[in-house]
């Protein structure tokens, strides 16, 4: 089996892993809610809901991304897992927006709680089953590439943190006898969830309009640092975009003048399959070949080159401000 095929495996496990724990974890913290009449585990329960079915969604989507390039899809099918990420996220700002209108009217009629001593330690329970498993999901996420997987893991250690926020506050109704503060907790829980949504909403946005990921143009820039032979002068007009987990990268590349096409061709295919592979990235480098034109003599190590203008000097390691350009030095 082959090392992309292995991988896609273990994603899809993963996926399944994500929905049979959230659904056990939704369980528990109904039960919690059943117990307690808290409105507060009530909208964590809610939240819960959102994982299982955001999950579900995740697994078709990493199913479906991992399918190969064909005639109707030449880039692949990755950016379905963004499709995903922002399925996810608007399902967030409905279960916040409904976790809002239930706490605002508990608020006013007023709420009834019992057991909730029980009610609380079996929602905390799940929360540390949350906790684990979004740990979990965004480190295989980021292993595996996936930012289905990621984006997953993120909401339900957003989920986590609300749990531990809801502990403390119904620890001081519990304490206080303020059951006032009980749908109050629900409102700050929709507040999170709304803004988790909306983030997420964001960045798949911005991944399914090809924006520019610093983080991912500095990686790459850093591997061909790393696997620049000498005769790749210099580079410009680098750009990079991801379709899920596979990165496209297109740039152009300085050459000597003096070497013919295919020496040019061989060193800049070679040279990209090398970048790759040393930043261990999934992906493809689409190359175009500049001469020289002795602009770069100074920094240029041929030993006999019969066009040289001035002696080399000097190595630098390419900068991303060049790099970036529209243009040669």
């Amino acid at each position: 089996m082959s090392p992309e095929a292995s991988e896609q495996r273990s994603r899809v496990r993963i996926a399944w892993l994500s929905i049979i724990a959230g659904t056990v974890i939704l369980g528990i913290k109904y039960v919690a809610f059943l117990l307690s009449g808290s409105m507060a585990l009530k909208s964590d329960a809610i939240e819960s809901i959102v994982n299982v079915l955001a999950a579900c969604f995740a697994l078709g989507a990493v199913v479906f991304a991992g399918k190969p390039a064909d005639r109707e899809h030449p880039y692949g099918h990755g950016k379905i897992e963004h499709f995903s990420a922002a399925f996810e996220g608007g399902l967030i700002t409905l279960a916040a927006a409904f976790i809002l209108i239930e706490a605002a009217e508990a608020l006013v009629r007023g709420v009834q709680l019992r057991n909730l001593g029980r009610g609380l330690a079996l929602n905390l329970l799940a929360g540390g089953f949350n906790g684990l498993l979004g740990w979990f999901l965004v480190h295989k996420g980021r292993v595996t590439r996936s930012k289905a997987l990621e984006a997953d893991g993120h909401h339900i250690l957003s989920d986590f943190w609300t749990t531990v926020g809801i502990a403390i506050g119904l620890l001081t109704v519990k304490l206080t006898g303020l059951t006032w503060m009980d749908p109050i907790m629900a409102m700050l829980v929709g507040l999170l969830l709304g803004r988790t949504g909306f983030r997420l909403v964001a960045a798949s946005s911005k991944a399914l309009l090809d924006s520019e990921d610093p983080q991912v143009l500095g990686q790459v820039l850093d591997a061909m640092n790393h696997a620049r032979p000498w005769d790749i002068i210099a580079l410009h007009e680098l750009r990079t975009f991801r379709t899920g987990r596979y990165t496209h990268v297109d740039v152009h590349l300085v050459v000597p003048e003096y070497y013919s096409i295919r020496q040019a061709h061989d060193l800049c295919e070679g040279f990209g399959l090398d970048a790759l592979q040393s930043a261990g990235i999934e992906g493809e480098v689409h190359t175009h070949v500049d001469p020289c034109r002795q602009l770069y003599c100074r920094r240029c190590a041929a030993p006999d080159c019969p066009l040289r203008m001035a002696p080399g000097t000097t190595t630098e390691p390419f900068q991303l401000a060049e790099a970036t350009a529209t243009g040669p030095a």
